[in-house]
């Protein structure tokens, strides 16, 4: 895998790891990915498509015959920054196609910029092909100089991978609209997923990142079907899909996993070494009346008794989970609940988000709105509860030695993720003046310092087993 650039509306052009940008003369694509690692993943599949077809994707508005924006669409605050890129597109360049989460609102768009080309919802790959092909038509194919990797293009660095086991949602929260956009759960075929998991780690992925909307619930709507991966059958499932992940050599992590009794099934594997001890689990709330309001699964009494099992077959266990403060009905007992929740959780990794009305919510129906300043206050005394309990869980790792997946290396020294960490989204390992180490390495480090959020260590001698 080499590199292409995208660019970032308003930015400099950030790098992507895939093929070349050709020469000039041919059809040319600049490209806009917003939006959530799942919103990435389909941004692969597109580019990946429009390469293996001929295209050129390049970094910039002048030298693009046609730009493409993937949008997101969650929250009010990504609505309007994908109203913004397309209108940008439109002013640097003016031929746009608009794709992603936000297409399912084509309405919406249309008010906003009616001079866009085409629109298209999410997951839409052979839509948004044949758009292309309307509006820019195929370039004159030259079999091996343009090479796609048997990866595909990858928007992520070369050494970890974003790999999604499904599409959809079955669930009906009322504060999101995922299922309207992307419909119910629809699982991929195990063989499928294994068979990218493998060619990712061939061509030398260290960390594979399990994401879709439910994780859980992978393989329900096929009723766990048998399927069949390197000969041997498989089940269609998140247990069996994990043991054969584990087979890989490379680190797994799993994302956006709900907190059912099955979850409680692969923590053995996560405490034998086979996948990372390491669980991403949106919790959302804590108090029974405000679970209800949302529609989600579980109770903060089950939740606490499940963690405190997990953590006994599992020691090493991280868990990182988001919630909403200031959803509508909330009360300062509701959200004391949640406080007291949160320490007695003793939760590694937190985010948390104040309530957002979204287009199309159920919960914008609900009654008693909580005033813009509570929400922020509560938001704030949220995130202080969660920054301590942060800063003793890290405090307690000087003196530990951890191995550490290497992300960046600069003239000052190495950055690196440990097992607890997530790219991007949770803390990093500095370390200062090791600068011997290239990004994917794996080594051991002596953990010496910590603040809230990172980790400060040293290189140790290797373990030969890493």
């Amino acid at each position: 895998m080499s590199d292409v650039e995208l660019f970032v509306p308003g930015q400099t052009p950030v790098k992507a790891s895939g093929d070349r940008v050709a020469a000039d003369g041919k059809a040319t694509i600049g490209f806009v990915s917003l939006g959530c690692p799942k919103n990435l993943v389909d941004s692969e599949r597109i580019l990946t498509q429009l390469r293996t077809e001929g295209y050129d994707i390049v970094p910039n508005y002048d030298n693009a015959d046609m730009v493409i924006v993937n949008t997101c669409g969650f929250i009010d605050s990504a609505v309007q920054e994908s109203l913004d890129a397309i209108g940008e597109a439109l002013k640097e360049n003016g031929k746009v196609l608009v794709t992603g989460c936000l297409g399912a609102r084509d309405d919406e768009i249309r008010e906003v910029h009616p001079n866009v080309l085409a629109i298209t919802g999410p997951h839409a790959y052979e839509e948004v092909m044949s758009q292309v092909h309307e509006h820019l038509p195929k370039p004159e194919f030259i079999p091996f100089e343009q090479l796609v990797p048997e990866t595909g293009v990858k928007l992520t660095p070369k050494h970890f991978a974003y790999l999604k086991i499904s599409e959809g949602c079955n669930h009906r929260c009322t504060f999101c609209i995922i299922p309207s956009m992307r419909g119910d759960l629809v699982s991929r075929p195990v063989g499928n997923v294994l068979d990218e998991a493998k060619r990712l780690a061939n061509a030398g992925v260290k960390e594979l990142l399990v994401i879709s909307q439910d994780t859980s619930a992978y393989g329900v709507d096929v009723k766990h079907k048998l399927g069949f991966w390197d000969g041997r059958p498989v089940k269609t499932r998140m247990l069996e899909l994990c043991e054969a992940l584990a087979d890989l050599g490379v680190w797994v992590r799993l994302h956006y996993v709900y907190p059912y009794p099955s979850v409680d099934d692969v923590i053995p594997l996560m405490a034998s070494g086979k996948i990372l001890p390491y669980l991403d689990i949106p919790f959302q709330h804590a108090s029974k009346r405000i679970l209800k309001l949302m529609k989600r699964p579980g109770s903060s009494d089950r939740v606490l008794e499940r963690v405190k099992k997990w953590r006994e077959m599992c020691p090493d266990l991280v868990i990182r989970s988001t919630f909403i403060v200031g959803f509508p009905g909330e009360t300062e007992e509701d959200f004391e609940e949640l406080l007291e929740f949160l320490r007695e959780a003793q939760l590694d990794r937190v985010g948390c988000f104040t309530y957002s009305p979204v287009e199309g919510a159920k919960a914008n129906e609900l009654p008693d709105p909580v005033p813009e300043e509570i929400k922020q206050e509560r938001y704030e005394r949220f995130m202080a509860v969660a920054q301590e309990i942060s800063a003793a869980k890290l405090q307690a790792r000087v003196g530990q030695e951890m191995l550490v997946l290497i992300d960046e290396v600069g003239p000052d020294g190495a950055v690196g993720r440990s097992y607890a960490d997530a790219p991007e989204i949770d803390g990093v390992v500095f370390l200062t003046d090791e600068t011997d180490v290239k990004p994917g390495d794996k080594i051991w480090v002596e953990i010496i310092h910590t603040d809230e959020y990172d980790l400060w260590g040293v290189r140790v001698d290797d373990d030969p087993d890493a």
